[in-house]
């Protein structure tokens, strides 16, 4: 009999299609991720993957063991959250997803709050700009900026979040406006609507400078490297200066978890700690829906 975590391992490199994808996602090195796979292959006793110098491809019997492993899978943490949704008490490990920035600035600073008031609770925080699958279990609870699609999902809209223009004062005082540069995102987030928008604002000048992290472009705009566009909460708190247009982008903020596990006494209370680190804070529109 084979091993479940080999298993997953597995799907999870079927999923990313390359080891470093994989690990990523598992948050764990490649070669642990390589050890797995060898050990389900030898357990089952199939090549499932042809390795090559640079990387892993599946092979025809991978390819069908990923397809059957893929319902193996989803019924699997089907149980486990069958198993959470019966758990009594506020205890136990309840995994979030969020916005590097809004994990780093809403929500780790209030962690404390949270542990004080429900010590036997643990919460892992994952600060992802890539959407898990809480189908997958991946995560139990995630915040988005847009509304999940699948049907085994029920999302809460919470807020809206303003973006907005902001640069260093003395940059704007020092630089001509035709000489200004922006900070934007690598091309892993070309499609995200913040670099859409962000591009029409900047019309013919190129990007300074590019990072897929929303706190370096920050940082970078600090330090007086050029514009970026920031969340009102980061940006104020730096000091930094807003620019025209005075009407910004604004993004809807969803909460999502699956309807198996919502009314969990721990998934309860981490979600209502959640709608409290997005109340008054600057630039955030607090709206709460009920969960669809």
């Amino acid at each position: 009999m084979f091993n479940w975590e080999d298993l997953h391992y597995f799907m999870v490199f079927a999923r990313e299609k390359s080891l470093s994808g994989a690990a990523r996602s598992l948050q764990v090195d490649h070669a642990t991720v390589a050890r797995r796979i060898a050990s389900l292959e030898a357990s089952l006793a199939l090549k499932l993957v042809d390795r090559r110098p640079r990387s892993y491809l599946l092979t025809v019997d991978g390819q069908r063991i990923a397809a059957q492993g893929d319902s193996m899978t989803l019924n699997a943490f089907a149980v486990s959250r069958a198993a959470l949704s019966g758990r009594q008490g506020i205890a136990g490990e309840v995994t979030l997803s969020v916005p590097p920035v809004m994990g780093l600035k809403l929500i780790a600073p209030r962690i404390a709050e949270l542990q004080r008031r429900y010590p036997d609770l643990r919460l892992v925080l994952l600060a992802d700009t890539a959407n898990v699958s809480l189908l997958r279990g991946e995560a139990d609870i995630a915040i988005r900026l847009s509304r999940v699609t699948e049907s085994d999902l029920v999302a809460r809209k919470i807020g809206t979040v303003e973006f907005g223009l902001y640069a260093n004062a003395g940059y704007l005082r020092d630089t001509p406006e035709a000489e200004r540069g922006f900070i934007g995102y690598h091309d892993e987030r070309a499609a995200s609507a913040q670099q859409k928008w962000l591009l029409e604002q900047a019309g013919p000048r190129s990007l300074v400078m590019r990072s897929n992290d929303l706190m370096i472009q920050a940082a970078a705009a600090a330090a007086g490297a050029g514009i970026a566009l920031l969340p009102h909460f980061a940006a104020q708190e730096l000091g930094l200066e807003r620019l025209a247009p005075p009407l910004g982008l604004r993004r809807e903020v969803w909460l999502t978890v699956h309807d198996d596990i919502r009314h969990a006494p721990g998934i309860a209370a981490v979600t209502a700690f959640l709608l409290e680190c997005y109340a008054g804070v600057a630039g955030i529109t607090r709206l709460v829906d009920n969960l669809t």
